[in-house]
Order: C-alpha cells, then sequence, then structure tokens
C-alpha cells in the first residue's frame, strides 16, 4: 500500500540541499551544445495522413547529438494562422514519441505541439520510437539506460539526449508556421527531467512544465527509493562498489538541481507525495533551487508517480494560457 514515505511538505517547501556542481558544469555544457551546433540543424518536415482532418501533422527529423538524426511529430491545428506558439515535449522513461493521434491536446487549444523522441528508447511496451543512439555505451551498465556510459560525463547516455532536446527547440525556429519566441517545454518523469535541463540550457523560453521529474538530486533518490529507475543506479553500484564517488560525480552534470538555479523561465511544476520513482523531495530539490520567479507547483498528497494525471493536464493548460496573456 502506497504512503507518504518522504519529508512532511511543509519541509518539502523548504528543502534546498546543498549539491556538489564540478568546476566546469557551464563549460562542460557549453562545449557540449557548441560542438552540436556544428552540425546544420537540417530539420525536415514531411506531412503525414495520420487520419486526423482536424489537425495537420508532420513528421520532424533534425540534428541532434553528433549529427544523429532524431525523429519528432509535430502536430498542428489545421489552417490555424501563425505563427503559433510551441510546445516541446519531452517523453517518459523509455517511451517514445508513439503515434500522432496520441497527441492531441495541445493542437485543441492551439498550440503546436513537437514531440521528441528519446534516442535508443521506445520499446518497452508503450509509446514506441524510432530513433537510435548510435553513440552506443562504452562500459559495462546495468539493464536500461541510467548507467549507460556512466564512466564519463563525455560518454554518458543523458549527454545525448539533453543535448538532442536543446536542439528540437531550435526545431521552432525552423517552420515558418513556429513562433521561435513562444517556446514551452514539457514533459513527465523522464521527460520531466529533460524538461528541466534544457530550461537551464536555453536561454528565453517562454516557460517550461516539469511533471514529477525523474533526474534531480540524485544520489538521494538512490538512498531513500529502490524503485525503478533508480535501482539502476543501486544495482550498478553494488557491482562497482570501488566506483561510488566517481559515479555520483559523473551524475552531478546532469542533475536537475544544478539546471534549475539556470533557468530563465517561469515554471509549472508537479509532485506526488506517494511518488517512490521520483520521491517528492527530488523534485522540490529542484522546485526550490529555480531561478526565474515566478515558479508554481501542484502537490497530489494521495497519488504515487501518476501524479496529478487530467487535472495536472487542466494546470498546465491554464498556465500555458496565462503565459499568453489569455
Amino acid at each position: 500500500m502506497a504512503v507518504q514515505f518522504d519529508l512532511p511538505l511543509a519541509e518539502l517547501r523548504e528543502f534546498r540541499p546543498e549539491l556538489p556542481v564540478a568546476a566546469d558544469f557551464d563549460a562542460f555544457w557549453a562545449g557540449t551544445l557548441a560542438a552540436a551546433r556544428d552540425h546544420e540543424l537540417a530539420a525536415e518536415f514531411t506531412p503525414v495522413d495520420a487520419g486526423l482532418p482536424l489537425v495537420e501533422v508532420l513528421d520532424v527529423r533534425f540534428a541532434g547529438f553528433g549529427g544523429d538524426r532524431v525523429a519528432a511529430w509535430l502536430v498542428l491545428p489545421r489552417d490555424a494562422p501563425g505563427p503559433l506558439p510551441t510546445v516541446v515535449e519531452f517523453i517518459g522513461y523509455a517511451g517514445g514519441r508513439g503515434l500522432p493521434h496520441e497527441h492531441l491536446l495541445w493542437a485543441a487549444a492551439g498550440w503546436a505541439h513537437l514531440v521528441v523522441d528519446t534516442r535508443g528508447q521506445g520499446s518497452a511496451g508503450h509509446s514506441v520510437g524510432v530513433t537510435p543512439d548510435r553513440a552506443g555505451t562504452t562500459g559495462p551498465h546495468a539493464p536500461g539506460f541510467l548507467t549507460m556510459g556512466v564512466e564519463s560525463p563525455d560518454s554518458y547516455f543523458y549527454r545525448r539526449v539533453f543535448t538532442d532536446a536543446v536542439r528540437a527547440t531550435e526545431v521552432a525556429a525552423a517552420h515558418p508556421r513556429l513562433d521561435p519566441g513562444r517556446v514551452v517545454v514539457t514533459g513527465g518523469s523522464q521527460g520531466g527531467g529533460i524538461t528541466i535541463a534544457v530550461a537551464g540550457l536555453v536561454p528565453g523560453l517562454l516557460g517550461a512544465m516539469p511533471d514529477v521529474p525523474f533526474l534531480s538530486c540524485m544520489r538521494r533518490a538512490t538512498e531513500i527509493t529502490d524503485s525503478r529507475p533508480y535501482a539502476e543506479v543501486t544495482a550498478y553500484l553494488a557491482g562497482h562498489r570501488d566506483a561510488v564517488e566517481r559515479t555520483f560525480e559523473v551524475l552531478s552534470y546532469f542533475d536537475g538541481v544544478h539546471f534549475a538555479a539556470r533557468a530563465s523561465a517561469p515554471a509549472l511544476f508537479s509532485a506526488a507525495l506517494m511518488d517512490t520513482v521520483c520521491p517528492p523531495s527530488t523534485v522540490f530539490a529542484a522546485y526550490n533551487r529555480w531561478a526565474h520567479p515566478r515558479t508554481e507547483i501542484e502537490v497530489y498528497p494521495y497519488n504515487g508517480h501518476e501524479g496529478g494525471g487530467a487535472f495536472q493536464q487542466a494546470a498546465q493548460l491554464r498556465f500555458a494560457a496565462g503565459l499568453l496573456g489569455g
């Protein structure tokens, strides 16, 4: 039976752990993104008949990390005059961009919706993906993605994923019907963690909506939950007993707390107090460090990792409308 196992809500609202950050954190990410931009974005938009007469669907391909081609769906309200505000969505752990008819909410609200594949994922029995991870990994890892390439920040899996995601926001400037000045990033769980990273790396975003986000305050997460995916790190370190400090030093380059401290856009978070997958203290650790003064959080006391579901979607619609002045 699920219980509220983490800190009391009053303590969560004040939870600001001092996490070590690498001295070259900013230089590492500046160099990573500069190298990615050595490759032309080369965004391609191919119309798709998805059997949805009220929206337009385009299959999108663009250059991500290392110039690798990354897939996305662009779903637009049909015949709506542009340029349109855009929601760029990142996907939860092991999922892919899925099928176009799974992504109709934002087009129904009058927004363009770019749904981005996660490289190497999309074969776990839910939303399917098509983008391979050509770089692969350099050493042994626990089953899953969380310790792939964890020997070094350079080889770590999420270096490639976060870079792909930053490049996805640039797609909003590559299509004439999208407004590059009105881009909101969002995602749940892993997608929420990616959202936080992008918000810390991309200036000028209109907003960010991380939903029960993963990849924040990661060392604490491994110490208070045995749920996957964090249990992948536990399993890895149970075997690699001599790699504990090195592993968490590498993970610090990808921790949402550090990206939150660099975020320059308003944000709407969510946290669920019975969530053992992304424990609420790890969510609040990023929320409480968010650099932009306009930051909100919806809290669901009796939910697990499913979070607010349709209630959170309704909150996001209100938040997004407010960003547009609605």
